[in-house]
């Protein structure tokens, strides 16, 4: 039985929450593994519509164990409130598992990312302003708070103590605003402590149990490729790993444990924030995809940016995190566009790019080089066979597939778990 990891291949926003809730109809366990609650995912189910952004989507599923592995930042307000969404609407939290070694996002983190980004005006890296960074940067600084902590009243008592002290100092004497009180927040998250107690565990033991009864474990990843801290557009980035390596750290498993990978890849490409988009439509054709589409962001409600798809990102994600095959998704979003491109490489000062750059400065300036093709101009939202679909729509996925090199397992032809159309069987 295959471990898989579920990755996005573009900037995020590429319907990953879909393809997670599809898979998790078989998988025994969903694993979330890096970033926080600025992450949305948007899961139809029938006539009901779920929004997450901590809790794994394989939540929906009553036989499904859902964990929040080592590697997410756990702001335990959402989570709280997230909880109590699920359970008010019918869904049983029995299953679900948090780490242990989870940090947790603290009220001067989500302060500091406010603050940060009202500093840099125009230069704004275009956060959620949820704190996500600013947790990272404590963790990575060996002074962040973990879940292990806040069940020791002794010990999170004396570390909330010391952060608070260096915080404070900060507020007042940088940012010239009021810091926070230590009664405060240390009854605020002992309270949350109450309510989340019998979720905390060593998730690493369990996933590695689960493995080694070779039951099926799927590993789902936030954001995007193009979103990851090392290997995205820096730094119009977030603060943690999405790509398909972060999986083994954020869940503490090894490598070898890996079967498949596959990316999620939107029909199109959206990006929300900031930094050079290089397929970026502004006329009526963006706005026609961003009303198709629904492109507004699930935990910012903020509209985002839509541009053609673009296969010279799609070959780099492929490349960072080995994949195996790619989940296209919202392909009927294209069903009322006459022509369509395809960028298939940049251009950059005279010289044809194939590789997707490191300088945000060289991107900048990158033109795209599309190929054209005929839109289908049909409904493909019925569709539930490769077959059925329009021949230019499959002429269209096939292209993609042969120019980044990586077979298409999976096609979503609506938000809905039925409108999917299987090319692989994944489990």
């Amino acid at each position: 039985m295959p471990a898989v990891v579920l990755i996005g291949a573009q900037w995020g926003d590429e319907g990953k929450g879909k393809i997670t809730d599809f898979l998790a109809e078989k998988a025994d366990m969903v694993i979330r593994y890096q970033g926080g609650n600025n992450a949305g995912h948007t899961v139809v189910v029938g006539d009901q519509e779920f929004k997450l952004h901590l809790i794994p989507s394989g939540i929906l599923y009553p036989g499904t164990t859902c964990v929040i592995g080592n590697g997410v930042v756990v702001d335990p307000e959402v989570l709280v409130k997230e909880l109590a969404y699920l359970e008010n609407r019918g869904i049983s939290t029995e299953n679900l598992k948090i780490s242990l070694r989870a940090h947790l996002i603290m009220p001067y983190h989500i302060r500091l990312d406010e603050l940060e980004e009202e500093r840099k005006g125009a230069n704004k890296i275009g956060t959620t302003r949820r704190g996500i960074g600013p947790a990272y940067m404590d963790k990575a600084a060996r002074v962040g708070i973990r879940l292990v902590d806040l069940l020791d009243e002794e010990e999170f008592a004396e570390r909330l103590k010391r952060n608070l002290a260096e915080k404070n100092r900060l507020f007042n004497r940088v940012y010239e605003v009021d810091g926070f009180e230590f009664e405060e927040v240390f009854e605020q998250y002992r309270g949350y402590l109450k309510k989340i107690e019998r979720y905390i565990t060593d998730t690493s033991v369990i996933i590695h149990e689960f493995l080694s009864r070779k039951k099926n474990v799927l590993f789902e990843g936030a954001q995007g490729t193009l979103l990851d801290i090392d290997h995205g557009t820096y730094p119009y980035v977030t603060s943690s790993h999405p790509v398909a390596g972060a999986a083994c750290i954020g869940a503490g498993v090894g490598p070898s444990e890996i079967n498949k990978v596959i990316g999620v890849v939107k029909a199109y490409t959206t990006r929300v924030g900031e930094g050079p988009f290089p397929t970026e439509l502004f006329g009526t054709e963006g706005d026609l995809i961003r009303e198709r589409g629904y492109e507004f962001g699930t935990t910012t409600g903020r509209p985002r940016r839509c541009g053609w798809l673009d296969v010279v990102i799609l070959r780099y994600a492929a490349r960072v995190s080995g994949l195996d095959s790619i989940a296209i998704t919202k392909l009927d979003v294209l069903d009322q566009m006459e022509k369509l491109k395809v960028c298939v490489a940049y251009k950059y000062q005279g010289e044809i790019l194939q590789d997707f750059p490191a300088s945000l400065k060289v991107l900048a300036q990158c033109e795209p080089v599309y190929e054209e093709m005929d839109g289908w101009l049909t409904d493909t939202t019925h569709c539930r066979t490769f077959e059925e679909l329009p021949e230019k729509a499959r002429q269209y996925i096939n292209r993609v597939a042969e120019l980044v090199k990586v077979k298409p397992a999976i096609i979503a032809v609506g938000p809905k778990r039925e409108q999917t159309i299987v090319r692989e069987t994944i489990f």
